[in-house]
């Protein structure tokens, strides 16, 4: 594995912690009373916010033009939609099932990548995929029951985000991470914002819930995106939502620790099969003449607008 490519299977590793932990620090702010609209108002506004003077202090260069605007896009258009369509969900169907179908976007991004930006489609980036979707499929487990409009809504969520996790891949290679980054927190601030002024919602009560939004906002939201961000502009978007299923595995571990929630034989074994998906397609590579060949009608496609992913 070269060095590159190795950066950027730790990078999304760190992301997937860092967001797999967000259940945890909410859970928290929920039992202080927070409603989730406020905390995904604050997680947003709270990151955006440490980014933009991280912005200021290190004089970075602001993304401009047209990929400022898909940067606003995926913040306030693709992240909000996911986030509402996924937590609209949770109410027309078990949290299990909605999870699940969340989980489908590494498949749809593999896909479509290959489909509509003519991404290389390996047998091995394949079946890592597959092996992944089953092994979150064991993970999350449960009762799986949903009405229409839940399943409907929690397949329109993973849709979402493979678009989201697509058009980032257009952008990043231009732009640094931490710019795209801040520009999709303050996009989301926005649009969360108006929503939580529409539908007033409630704040965090007491100190211990503040600082749980500020976990979230810095660990869940600032490490974990901005290292995604890295992560994608160094592996693609396929392979980086595929390592992303992570996430699961981080929660549930996380909860037993924290939450004193049970951890059962097919979470277990679903981590595990997760954990092989993982490792087989970070071991993957194809020969230098196969790479060769796949590069060169890529390079000729994206020629002039040049490959990214700013997530």
């Amino acid at each position: 594995m070269n060095r590159d490519r190795l950066v950027g299977v730790l990078l999304v590793a760190l992301s997937a912690t860092a967001f797999g932990a967000m259940a945890v620090f909410a859970r928290y702010a929920y039992a202080d009373g927070a409603g989730p609209v406020a905390v995904l108002f604050l997680r947003f506004l709270l990151a955006g916010s440490v980014l933009a003077v991280s912005m200021l202090i290190t004089r970075r260069r602001w993304p401009r033009g047209r990929n400022l605007l898909v940067l606003a896009a995926m913040g306030g258009l693709f992240y909000v939609g996911q986030s509402l369509s996924f937590f609209t969900a949770l109410n027309h169907a078990a949290a299990g099932l909605v999870a699940l179908l969340l989980y489908l976007y590494p498949f749809l991004v593999t896909v479509l990548g290959a489909v509509l930006l003519r991404r290389r489609l390996t047998v091995a980036r394949m079946c890592a995929v597959l092996l992944a979707l089953v092994g979150t499929a064991l993970t999350l487990g449960g009762h799986l029951s949903g009405e229409p409009l839940g399943i409907a809504l929690g397949l329109l969520a993973a849709l979402i985000y493979s678009v989201y996790f697509l058009i980032g891949s257009l952008v990043l290679d231009r732009e640094d991470p931490i710019a795209s980054a801040t520009v999709v927190m303050l996009a989301a601030a926005i649009v969360f914002g108006g929503i939580a002024a529409a539908f007033p919602t409630p704040f965090p009560a007491t100190l211990s819930g503040w600082l749980a939004v500020g976990a979230i906002a810095v660990v869940s939201t600032v490490v974990a995106m901005v290292s995604l961000f890295a992560g994608i502009r160094r592996l693609g978007a396929a392979d980086a939502a595929t390592l992303s299923t992570l996430e699961p595995v981080v929660t549930v571990l996380l909860a037993a620790v924290f939450l004193a929630e049970p951890l059962q034989a097919n979470q277990l074994l679903g981590g595990a099969v997760i954990l092989s998906a993982v490792i087989w397609l970070t071991r993957a590579e194809a020969s230098p003449a196969a790479d060769a060949t796949a590069q060169a009608p890529q390079a000729a496609a994206e020629g002039s607008s040049g490959r990214s992913s700013a997530l």
